[in-house]
């Protein structure tokens, strides 16, 4: 039988932590369990002040991976849109202000694409793997689609009710959490993560 050690992820981001649950579920032959790191909520979320992805996963997997010996993973993540220059980037989760809901950020972003014709844009994902204040490696995972005019589907979080994915033909709002989770930014960049932790494991 596979000994399983844990692998800590450090989100207090529901969402995040549905989709990282599912992970978990949907792939058995892991070296790991995913759980969520113990006495999280209990800890001081650390700021977010890089400019990268990879800048603010690398410093949130490091500050988490004092509190345990184990591994963890964090991530950051967000939209990119071409009109906006990259726009909102590592502010995704406060583009409408810092208390900003998911409503806000998706009506502010409609605001600003109002005029524009151009409205692909990318979900980005970078986790960074870290232990003991010690960074590893950090998975980037991205994915392509466009800016619907309004939102459609009650699914998902974020901005995935105005995300269109061509392949499929219907928002990221409007697919099930299994439909969803294969070809997602953060899906990708798990596998990626998963990937790297099988081959320590052989």
């Amino acid at each position: 039988m596979l000994t399983q050690r844990p692998l800590y992820y450090c989100s207090s981001n529901p969402g995040k932590l549905r989709e990282f649950a599912l992970a978990a579920e949907t792939i058995a032959d892991l070296p790991f369990r995913i759980e969520a790191l113990p006495g999280l909520k209990q800890i001081p979320a650390p700021p977010e002040e890089g400019l990268t992805f990879e800048e603010n996963a690398d410093s949130k997997a490091s500050y988490y991976s004092r509190f345990t010996s184990e591994l963890v993973f964090a991530d950051d993540s967000g939209l990119e849109v071409e009109a906006l220059g990259g726009a909102p980037g590592v502010h995704s989760a406060r583009f409408a202000g810092p208390n900003a809901t998911d409503a806000d950020n998706n009506n502010l972003l409609l605001e600003q694409l109002a005029n524009q014709t151009d409205r692909r844009a990318r979900f980005v994902c970078v986790l960074a793997l870290a232990r003991e204040s010690s960074r590893i490696a950090t998975f980037r995972g991205s994915v392509e689609g466009e800016i619907l005019q309004q939102a459609h589907g009650a699914n998902g979080f974020g901005y995935d009710p105005l995300f269109f994915y061509p392949p499929l033909a219907r928002s990221f709002g409007e697919l099930t959490p299994a439909e969803k989770f294969p070809i997602s930014h953060r899906g990708r960049a798990l596998r990626l993560l998963f990937e790297r932790l099988r081959d320590a494991s052989r």
